[in-house]
């Protein structure tokens, strides 16, 4: 548990990709299984430990410390777990930290503990371990690491210090289950790389640049829509249909009606929508309603029939990378094109249809109809490469993303909550509202990220200097400070007394020399409803 415990340490405090790469694959070499499978599950998300809830532990806590200390110092330090691991009393135990509490039995502890006994069992554990040894149990019990590692990027250290290609790593991923030792195996020259043949398996997926460019030749790239849902992968073998994530995480049982609706056999890429009528996308290719119609289906391991109703699910596809058991990744992307076409037919259409090739004389002409594109819910446009295959990653020259210009408004702060991993001493996630007319001022959207590290400090010193109020680890503040947000689109919610939610809010610019009174109207943002 020790070896655990230093890397998750490492990572929290390594903010740089290349160092966490390095640490995840040193650690991978050098522990033995099946500590280190399990932790490739806890960092790659695929260890869930059903037993252990946040209030077991927070009833363990109070157990053991004055209570009133314990929700003091929670506030302080913003993080649950490591505050408890902070507060632990020291114990007189004779083998403290003396490394017979491994992964391995931590990991079997938590998995086959009953939930009523789980708070009882995690108080034992905290008597065995140091401070970084209970940060780590506690990290584990709740499946919240956050130590900026996601899934994609351990699987890159993994292939790193095995010298294999991450893909595949991927492409063996969904025939594994933890704690990997196949895996291992295969890593260490033990055995033949595992085999998913058979299964509807994840192919890792190819992506785009940002346009950087002043203009590309459309003689070379053909123009679609980018659309404003989430890119999944459709997987499809002899009766058994499965849906990934741009992350390869298994989605299907959150879009049974897409995995119920196709019978083929093949492997395709789109994005998946939610129907609606959104005001112009009938000219741009169809009618999908926004991400904030999709959202209400996102991460639901069930999904009623009420919802299946309300929030009918499809996939606008962009391309075939098998037909059948035939691998078309290494044709060019106009003939993979033809193949789709051809494909088409033999799809559901009311739960599949094809994404639109934008008809442009030229770069300009194209520059003007994506201009419009805010009318249709669309996030902006996509530049492929007519001779480009389909390869892993991002490849220099080959797709392009060209998003719509950000919106932008002027907030006011009126909350602020700690933020986790090495920003837990520091207030970092604000709640911002804008003006209604009779003056009372409403929350709109909640943003984390557009600053830099000395802006953060700065706002951190504004919220202690004028918390008017406090509600546990959120701040109220005094409304003074104004904050421009930039966002891709604003929706209708319900979630908020204010009526609106914002798609991809970040701080801009922080507006010091704006009085608050002067920050931009409910109204003004409803008319940027889509």
């Amino acid at each position: 548990m020790r070896e655990f415990a230093q890397l998750l340490d490492g990572l929290v405090y390594t903010p740089s990709r290349n160092g966490k790469l390095l640490l995840i694959g040193e650690y991978m070499k050098r522990t033995v299984d099946p500590d280190r499978g399990w932790a490739l599950a806890a960092l790659t998300g695929n260890l869930d430990l059903k037993a252990v809830k946040s209030s077991a532990i927070g009833e363990m806590i109070r157990g053991r410390v004055d209570p009133v200390l314990y929700e003091m110092s929670r506030d302080y330090v913003g993080d649950m777990a490591e505050t408890v691991s902070l507060l632990w009393p020291s114990s007189d135990a004779a083998d403290v930290d003396d490394g017979t509490l491994t992964l391995d039995v931590v990991v079997q502890r938590l998995s086959n503990v009953k939930r009523a006994e789980a708070s009882a069992m995690l108080a034992e554990m905290m008597d065995h371990l140091d401070i970084s040894g209970r940060f780590a149990v506690l990290k584990l019990a709740t499946g919240g690491l956050r130590v900026g590692v996601s899934s994609r990027l351990a699987k890159t250290a993994l292939a790193q210090a095995f010298d294999v290609p991450v893909d595949d790593i991927e492409e063996s991923w969904h025939a594994l289950t933890p704690p990997y030792a196949t895996l291992f195996d295969w890593l260490e020259g033990r055995s033949g790389r595992p085999d998913p043949a058979g299964t509807p398996f994840f192919r890792p997926f190819m992506l785009a640049h940002p346009l950087e460019e002043a203009s590309v030749d459309l003689k070379d790239y053909a123009a679609e829509w980018k659309w404003d849902g989430i890119r999944v992968q459709i997987v499809g073998t002899e009766g058994e249909t499965r849906l990934y994530s741009r992350a390869g995480d298994d989605i299907t049982g959150s879009f049974p009606d897409v995995a119920d609706a196709f019978s083929g056999h093949g492997v395709l890429d789109g994005e998946l929508l939610v129907k609606g009528d959104v005001q112009g996308a009938e000219a741009h290719g169809g009618a999908a309603a926004s991400f904030n119609a999709l959202q209400q289906r996102l991460g639901r391991k069930a999904v009623s029939g009420k919802m299946l109703g309300e929030f009918p699910a499809f996939v606008r596809l962009y391309d075939l990378l098998l037909d059948g058991e035939e691998d078309l990744r290494a044709l060019p992307w106009t003939e993979r094109r033809k193949r789709l076409e051809a494909f088409m037919p033999s799809l559901d259409p009311s739960r599949f249809d094809l994404s639109a090739v934008i008809d442009a004389k030229d770069f300009e002409a194209l520059g003007e109809i994506r201009a419009g594109a805010r009318d249709a819910a669309i996030e902006g446009v996509m530049l492929k490469r007519r001779d480009s295959p389909y390869v892993t990653g991002r490849r220099a020259g080959l797709w392009y993303k060209w998003k719509r210009d950000p919106l932008t408004a002027d907030c006011v702060m009126m909350y602020a909550q700690r933020g986790h991993g090495k920003r837990s001493s520091y207030y970092s996630d604000y709640t911002f509202g804008c003006w209604t007319e009779d003056g009372e001022l409403l929350p709109v959207g909640k943003a984390y990220s557009g600053f830099t590290d000395e802006e953060l400090k700065g706002l951190d010193r504004f919220v202690r200097s004028n918390t008017v109020n406090r509600f546990g680890p959120v701040r109220e503040v005094e409304k003074t400070l104004v904050l421009e947000v930039a966002f891709d689109s604003v929706h209708e919610s319900k979630r908020h007394k204010s009526g609106l939610a914002m798609r991809f809010p970040r701080i801009s610019r922080i507006r010091r020399d704006k009085p608050a009174a002067e920050a931009d109207m409910i109204a003004t943002l409803r008319k940027l409803v889509i």
